[in-house]
């Protein structure tokens, strides 16, 4: 087996450097990879390294793969496999190899190639593929770049110098291991005097104190420079923003020294009077504020905070009396709410203001010396005695005088001086209590026509309660404390307990109430029983003798003297009744309570079944009444019932009109089945005007048929069956006593020979046509 060997030779290649020419020679770096071969055994190939500059803009020469066969007859072909992308291309005949396009490091540092030389007489290759690696070396083409930003910051204001506020770092693309490419230093651009920059490590610091008052934010420029700030070296700046946060360093500080406020006398409690307000540099919770007042032994004024606008509320804490004092005067300091230990000394002496707060007079209601009075009286005092005495004052400097009055009462008056006296005799055992309302209304005095007139100024009114306590005084005689229903039985022993009584005293006592219980002394001879004191204000009755007997006595009455312990005592005389009951072997009282509680019962329901037939008896009877009365109601005019609009008569004569004289005969409407009276004919005329003077005239008949009347026509109108035409109403009524008597044509006589109506004609045209037919057309008749 034939073992040939094939050595690469690397010619350098002399490269252009800005100001520079570098010939760089091929280093092995890597060896022994053998490539099998058509036959042959394998061999150690050597693959090389190459370097080139990045950012070349022209085609570059890189180097040479040149092979040991190669005689230079041009026989040789190289080809380069993997050419990175078409950066790289080799000279087929030379073996040199050229930088097709900008080489950036920083994208791509190391390309990896493979190439091969093919003998082109016999076409194949002479050497196995070789693998070789190209480098690019760095330039310093990058600038340092903040990658952080924006910066910002937040310091406390007057910090001191030193004082860490924020770090920067710049970085730079550049290959760290070539010289100082990537070496950097900050430099502070802007900023001074008030901070500094640690040049290798971009620390920022304060240099000098600074108040946010003044100014609270500043902007700092960092320059950051590679090659350690060498000639030709890179540069990039960043923007910081410093802003300074507020400390509580400012005092609040009032800048009005006076205020004057006025307030009304008759303003509640709590009424805001005016608002002050202080003036404080700080901002946030360091501008809380707090005011107070200095020395205010009164207590009438207090101060709150409003939140919002820090503002010092002044407000009326107890109300002010203008008569009383006019005008107050307070001083009020101001410091804040929340002072750290280090800046206390800055708040050592607050700002203070003067208020001036003047009282308005009104006018005010009276004013009781007292809130409420108390009186006593005994009960049974006459009427007009003296209770007691209220009095009330205008507290207004004009002094009016008062004038009081009671409301609600009828056992007590008031006179003009605050005086109440009684005016009914009181009894404690109807009422021990009287809560009575007193009133002062102010009197003013008013000048009418040079007299002085009292007026009562009601908008001024004030009230008190008066409590009134009536004291008892013995004027009750103590009683039985119940009705006693007694029973003894017939055969009942001598000594046997019958009842036991006790007392009650309507009376109020200081000491308890202590009873004496005795027997009348008339009744003590004869009784069958007799009465023992308890001492304990009860008695017990016992029977005096024994056996009772009911067809003798059923009932026995026993007078019993009962006096109290008052002053002056009082003693009642009570009876007992004591009835006689056969008890039967059980000698017990409780069947004859039984037997009579079933007596009263029948005797109940007796009554009750009487006085319910006794209440239907009284109803049936105003029943009858009203119905009879109702009945001769609808019978007295029975022509109110009848349907007028079926009452149609039809005649075939034919009137001749209003000259027709002839259609009626007159004198049939003269006939009347009542003839009137004839009185001697005055002038017509005159006559129908002393009948309408009657007729104004309101006599005692009149005012009856008015009445009558009204009632008619009250009865016409509410009548539902009324039909809504015309109809006839009938009135079946006459007046008496009417000195005129009828002027109905109807009445008069038939043959009256001694009428004149020519008067007709001095009525007026309205009567025309009654003067032709009874003036004119009636005398030619006669």
């Amino acid at each position: 087996m034939n073992h040939y060997f094939l050595k690469y030779w690397i010619l350098m290649v002399p490269l252009i450097w800005p100001c520079l020419k570098v010939a760089e020679t091929l280093k092995i770096e890597k060896a022994q990879r053998a490539v099998p071969s058509l036959g042959r055994a394998k061999r150690g190939w050597v693959w090389k390294q190459f370097v080139v500059p990045e950012e070349m803009d022209t085609i570059q020469h890189v180097g040479r793969l040149r092979s040991d066969l190669d005689n230079g007859n041009n026989s040789f072909q190289y080809k380069l496999l993997g050419t990175g992308d078409g950066s790289f291309s080799i000279d087929e005949k030379t073996g040199d190899i050229f930088a097709m396009q900008k080489l950036d490091r920083e994208k791509q540092s190391l390309y990896i190639l493979r190439a091969q030389v093919i003998d082109t007489t016999i076409g194949k290759a002479v050497e196995p593929e070789s693998e070789f690696v190209i480098r690019v070396s760095d330039v310093n083409d990058n600038e340092p770049r903040f990658l952080d930003e924006p910066y910002e910051a937040i310091v406390p204001e007057m910090s001191p110098e030193g004082t860490f506020v924020i770090k920067v770092t710049a970085n730079d693309a550049d290959d760290p291991t070539s010289g100082y490419h990537a070496r950097i230093l900050y430099n502070l651009e802007q900023g001074q005097p008030y901070f500094s920059v640690e040049p290798t490590t971009g620390v920022i610091r304060i240099s000098s104190k600074m108040d946010r008052e003044l100014q609270d934010t500043y902007c700092v420029i960092i320059q950051a420079k590679d090659m350690l700030g060498q000639p030709g070296a890179l540069s990039g700046t960043t923007t910081i923003s410093i802003k300074l946060s507020d400390i509580n360093d400012n005092k609040p500080i009032f800048k009005e020294s006076f205020y004057r406020f006025t307030i009304s006398e008759s303003a509640p409690s709590g009424t805001t009077i005016g608002k002050i307000m202080a003036y404080d540099d700080d901002i946030g919770e360091n501008a809380e504020m707090d005011y107070s007042i200095e020395d205010d032994e009164s207590q009438i004024f207090d101060i709150v905070i409003d939140n919002e606008t820090q503002e010092g509320i002044v407000i009326l804490k107890k109300k002010v009396d203008f008569e009383h004092q006019n005008h107050y005067g307070i001083r009020v300091k101001v410091k804040n709410c929340h002072v750290d230990e280090e800046l206390a000394p800055a708040h050592v002496n607050a700002s203070t203001t003067y208020i001036k707060v003047q009282v308005e007079d009104e006018d005010e209601p009276p004013t009781f010396l007292l809130p409420y009075y108390i009186f006593e009286i005994p009960e049974g005092k006459p009427y007009g005695t003296m209770v007691g005495t209220v009095s009330a004052v205008d507290p207004d400097r004009r002094q009016s005088p008062m004038r009081y009055s009671l409301i609600g009462s009828k056992m007590f008056d008031i006179n003009g001086n605050g005086t109440i006296v009684t005016t009914n005799l009181l009894d404690r055992e109807v009422s021990a209590w009287y809560n009575l309302s007193v009133t002062a209304t102010e009197t003013l005095q008013i000048m009418s026509l040079n007299r002085p007139n009292i007026a009562y100024n009601v908008q001024q009114i004030s009230s008190a309660h008066v409590y009134v306590q009536v004291l008892n005084i013995n004027d009750h005689a103590p009683e039985f404390s119940q009705l006693y229903e007694t029973y003894v039985c017939e055969n009942a022993e001598s000594g046997e307990i019958i009842q036991t009584i006790s007392a009650i005293d309507r009376d109020e006592s200081i000491e308890d109430h202590h009873f004496y219980f005795n027997h009348s002394v008339e009744d003590t001879n004869n009784s069958s029983f007799i009465l023992t004191d308890n001492q304990d204000n009860t008695a017990v009755i016992l029977s005096n003798r024994a056996g009772f007997s009911l067809k003798e006595e059923t009932v026995f009455y026993m007078i019993i003297l009962i006096a109290d312990n008052g002053i002056p005592p009082l003693t009642s005389t009570n009876t007992l009744t004591i009835q006689v009951c056969d008890c039967g072997d059980s000698r017990s009282t409780e069947t004859c309570t039984s037997k009579e509680l079933l007596f009263i019962m029948g005797f109940k329901a007796e009554a009750i079944i009487a006085i319910v037939i006794c209440v239907m008896v009284i109803f049936g009877f105003i029943f009858l009444i009203l119905a009879l009365k109702q009945r001769r109601k609808e019978t007295l005019f029975p022509e109110k019932t009848e349907d007028f609009r079926e009452n149609i008569f039809c005649y075939d004569d034919e009137g001749g009109g209003e000259e027709d004289s002839e259609a009626f005969d007159i004198i049939e409407l003269r006939q009347s089945t009542v003839m009137r009276e004839r009185k001697p004919r005055k002038s017509r005329s005159a006559e129908i005007r002393s009948l309408y003077r009657q007729s104004l005239q309101v006599g005692p008949d009149s005012a009856i048929f008015r009445k009558f009347i009204l009632e008619k026509l009250e009865e016409a109108n509410t009548d539902s069956s009324a039909p809504p035409f015309d109809s006839l109403q009938t009135f079946a009524y006459e007046g008496t006593g009417s000195s005129a008597g009828s002027l109905s044509s109807l009445g008069s006589s038939v043959t009256d020979q001694e009428d004149d109506f020519d008067y007709l004609n001095d009525l007026g045209p309205c009567f025309k046509r009654l003067a032709n037919m009874f003036g004119s057309a009636v005398q030619p008749d006669n």
